[in-house]
């Protein structure tokens, strides 16, 4: 029997199957719809590219060593017969250069300059504030080999390191303010209740003035650069104390803040960066013209800041390291080989002087072995030098230390440790480098068996330990973690659960990453401490309105219609009847706060009883 044709109301495509003619619309429909992602893609990017501030490139010149290639002999930054700071290589010990240490007169000059442009600076738009962090983003992302290799000179780390603690975490710093800094510090409206119905209530975030930031050496770019981004973008100037031990490169890191203030029109003294001896710090600190200090070091220094500070009652913000442990459960094993790979770099990066450094590896019986079995081939495999000045055949990993000073404790740690019944399964020792003598080195080092009472266990090492630990369960290696008297950071590796979940809930920190290494830092996350790790927070919303005064106004709502504050007769002084007065006030309680109609209801009979 012949078939016959189908009939296509309304939609008929002749000599088409049905295939052929969905397959059709299929096109058509999935051509429209790329049409407009790709119409709407462009159409906000030319919104954004039209709305967004300007960027405009500038450039800054890139300092370098004197050229005569001088290796110094025992390298120190104290010059002898000089107050000058001596600034040296600390892979090389290759001299740097001397730089004059600021005197209290050049404090008080630069708290000035400071001062004197905040007063214009604090009215810029939200608008002027981006295109600058705009403009230092991009000079950063087209200049990002030369900082990191001034860096790399100044500090002793590697070209790797610098990359990923001097550049990533200071771009992601300048995409979270330029993207939600204005959200943080618009004013927010709070809610009220019955009795103020009437009444707008609202918090404004206003600069403080000029606040001062104390930064250690271990990141000397993004150290420096990071209080900076959050104060200017707040309105504040600020006067910067770098690390005497990083003196070199300071004043090239400042000069690249200052150029984006500087094409964008503005004037550059709203950013002040100091070089001073300890000794004269405190006359930073103690200085009644600073509003607000950020210390980030050891905890004895933080001592003595919080103390100085407090004779002219400055607040202090305190990020003082800490012991951070990486818990590794059973319920991980699966996962070992990245596990591995994150724990190694948690541990080694910038050869441990890091404040969220893994300082302690915490594992459960059934991971342990496995655990100490694959970190030891490749903690005996790292190699330690100088990135700037190895060959290009060599590789490495693990660059060099700041200074010398800390390696005879590490190694009395490490012996005593030994001594105490834990095992040395790599390195342990200062390294002298083949070929550079002078260089400050240490290896990298595996400690294995270690008891929460031994003393390694307990300091902050802030050097290319790993520690290992061994926990009875779960509960137990809380307990261990929660030992020392930090509390900055930890990890946690296992199965997402109950487990994990109630060893967050226990860990006695101010930051958690949950299978991963440091990585609440990476967004922009509140950042800091508790116990001996210090106080307060920077980073994220919260280290924005930390340096703002936070001002609460209250108002009327309806001003206009001549609703506002009245006082009843019933308690303007002198009070004509104190009983009455008394009741009146009672009732208006119940009525404000009387739980149930009835209970207000109640009031308001009192009230007019009383009126």
């Amino acid at each position: 029997m012949e078939e016959l044709p189908v009939q296509r109301e309304g939609f008929y495509l002749d000599g088409m199957t049905d295939d052929e003619v969905w397959w059709y619309l299929v096109m058509c429909v999935g051509g429209a719809l790329t049409f407009v992602a790709v119409w709407m893609y462009y159409g906000i990017k030319f919104f954004t590219w039209v709305t967004s501030e300007e960027i405009i490139k500038y450039q800054i010149e890139v300092p370098n060593p004197p050229g005569d290639g001088r290796v110094m002999e025992n390298p120190s930054i104290k010059a002898p017969g000089s107050t000058a700071i001596q600034c040296y290589a600390p892979a090389t010990g290759e001299f740097l250069g001397l730089i004059n240490p600021t005197t209290p007169e050049g404090i008080d000059r630069a708290i000035e300059k400071a001062q004197t442009s905040q007063e214009k600076w604090k009215d810029t738009t939200f608008a002027q504030r981006r295109q600058v962090l705009r403009c230092l983003l991009q000079h950063i992302l087209d200049n990002q080999e030369e900082i990191c290799r001034v860096a790399c000179l100044d500090s002793g780390k590697t070209m790797i390191d610098a990359t990923l603690g001097e550049i990533l975490v200071t771009v992601e710093k300048l995409r979270w303010t330029l993207r939600h800094g204005e959200k943080a510090l618009k004013p927010s409206s709070r809610p009220t209740n019955l009795l103020m119905m009437y009444k707008k209530n609202t918090v404004v975030y206003e600069p403080l003035g000029v606040v001062a930031a104390l930064v250690s050496w271990n990141y000397p770019f993004h150290n420096l650069l990071g209080p900076i981004i959050s104060a200017i973008f707040s309105g504040n100037g600020i006067v910067v104390k770098a690390s005497e031990n990083t003196a070199w490169s300071a004043n090239y890191f400042s000069l690249i803040v200052k150029g984006a203030l500087a094409v964008c029109g503005h004037n550059t003294n709203i950013v002040q960066v100091v070089t001073t001896w300890p000794q004269t710090a405190n006359y930073l600190t103690s200085h009644p013209s600073i509003s607000h200090i950020t210390f980030i070091g050891s905890r004895p220094v933080a001592k003595l800041v919080a103390a100085s500070a407090a004779k002219s009652l400055t607040p202090v913000l305190a990020e003082l390291g800490g012991k951070d442990a990486a818990i590794v459960l059973d319920s991980a094993f699966k996962d070992l080989p990245r596990i591995v790979e994150i724990l190694l770099r948690g541990t080694f990066q910038a050869a441990g002087q890091n404040c969220i450094g893994i300082e302690r590896i915490i594992a459960t019986p059934l991971i342990y072995d496995q655990l100490v079995m694959m970190l030891e081939p490749r903690i005996k495999a790292l190699r330690v030098g100088s990135a700037l000045d190895a060959p290009k055949d060599a590789q490495v990993d693990v660059g060099a230390m700041i200074s010398d000073v800390s390696f005879d404790r590490l190694e009395k740690l490490i012996q005593s440790a030994v001594k105490d019944g834990a095992q040395l399964l790599a390195g342990g020792e200062r390294f002298n480098h083949p070929v550079h003598h002078s260089g400050h080195y240490f290896q990298p080092t595996l400690l294995v068996g270690v008891t929460p009472e031994m003393a390694i266990a307990n300091e902050e090492c802030f050097g290319p330990i790993c520690v290992v630990m061994k926990a009875k369960n779960a509960e137990d290696a809380c307990r261990i973690a929660n030992a020392p008297d930090f509390g900055l950071g930890a990890s946690v590796f296992g199965k997402p659960g109950f487990t994990v979940d109630a060893i967050i809930k226990h860990l006695k920190t101010g930051m958690v990453a949950v299978n991963d290494f440091a990585v609440y830092y990476a967004v922009q996350l509140p950042f800091g401490g508790q116990r001996g790790s210090g106080y307060g927070r920077f980073a994220g919303e919260e280290g924005l309105r930390g340096l703002c005064n936070i001002k609460a106004v209250c108002e009327d709502r309806f001003f206009w219609a001549g609703v506002k504050t009245a006082i009843p007769a019933q308690v303007q002084y002198p009070i004509a009847d104190t009983k009455k007065g008394y009741e009146f006030t009672r009732a208006v309680v119940e009525v404000g706060y009387g739980v149930g109609p009835w209970a207000k209801i109640k009031g308001l009979r009192r009230m007019m009883k009383n009126s």
